[in-house]
């Protein structure tokens, strides 16, 4: 029943992406300026009434996951974008655990690109130092800010946060997913989307950046483009990247703590491990190779 839910909650979330973006991924409606197509009234009304009816599923998954059926704390520092009156993916300031606010044009000064001489993946420390993003982060971070009716179902899950057990990231995210689509419901019901044109632009040399709050957690991204339009230079710093030390400290500490364990049983638990973090599909799929080497 656990997995029927997910599935269904899943399945619910893909026509509010289509009805806003076109698609579930890879969306055609946004464009520079705005959007080629607005949702309608007549589109938005079964959209809201889908919200409705999977909201006791998702409340459901966040019980399930309050009752932490695996659980491994280890503390680290946090990141995310911190909006105090409203919890938001795209505005506010990027925030740690110590309360820093860092600026967006700024964020090369606090984050550093380490190379690992083992593997191509890039990671990344923050003010040197290994850190966390991701909706732990946020939930870590800006709790206070969720939306009133997700506060008020998830009061007990939410007495967890602040929160180091990386399995609390699953928590975290059903929590979003609550308000997420608590929001939802209230803009869909509340807005009167009128169509309108995108806002021209004339093509330039300029620098572009941008940082939001990907599911995953908070994404860097910079562009320089000339006057006919192509990328002369890009970054993209991806929040797996950003939690890479992380997982990898975590994976030894856990390992660490568990030699007691069978092989198999402890390789599935790092494989649990690792995808609390919630990796992108292959990584999640082809990421471990265990190597045991006995004295």
């Amino acid at each position: 029943q656990i997995l029927h839910d997910a599935f269904e909650v899943k399945a619910a979330g893909n026509p509010l992406s289509q009805l806003v973006a076109g698609r579930s991924v890879h969306a055609p409606f946004p464009t520079i300026g705005g959007f080629t197509k607005i949702p309608d009234a007549a589109q938005t009304k079964p959209i809201i009434e889908e919200l409705k009816k999977i909201r006791p599923r998702v409340v459901a998954l966040i019980n399930r996951f309050t009752e932490r059926p695996l659980t491994f704390v280890n503390p680290s520092n946090y990141i995310a974008i911190v909006n105090d009156t409203q919890f938001s993916y795209l505005d506010g300031v990027l925030k740690d655990a110590h309360g820093t606010v860092g600026v967006e044009s700024d964020y090369r000064k606090h984050l550093e690109h380490v190379a690992l001489p083992y593997s191509h993946a890039s990671a990344y420390t923050y003010e040197g130092d290994t850190y966390r993003v991701g909706a732990l982060a946020r939930i870590n971070l800006s709790k206070h800010s969720l939306h009133p009716q997700t506060k008020k179902d998830a009061a007990e899950a939410l007495t967890l946060f602040p929160s180091d057990d990386i399995f609390d990231n699953n928590l975290a995210q059903a929590i979003e997913i609550l308000h997420s689509i608590d929001e939802s419901i209230d803009l869909l019901t509340t807005t009167t989307f009128v169509p309108e044109k995108p806002k021209p632009y004339t093509p330039r040399d300029a620098e572009g950046l941008g940082v939001i709050e990907a599911p995953r957690g908070t994404l860097f991204h910079r562009m320089t483009i000339t006057a006919d339009g192509t990328v002369k230079e890009g970054e993209v710093i991806v929040p797996t990247g950003q939690n890479q030390l992380m997982i990898e400290l975590d994976i030894k500490r856990f390992v660490q703590a568990n030699l007691t364990l069978s092989k198999d049983v402890l390789e599935m638990r790092i494989e649990q491990l690792i995808r609390a973090y919630d990796p992108c599909m292959s990584c999640a799929s082809h990421f471990l190779e265990v190597k045991w080497k006995e004295s």
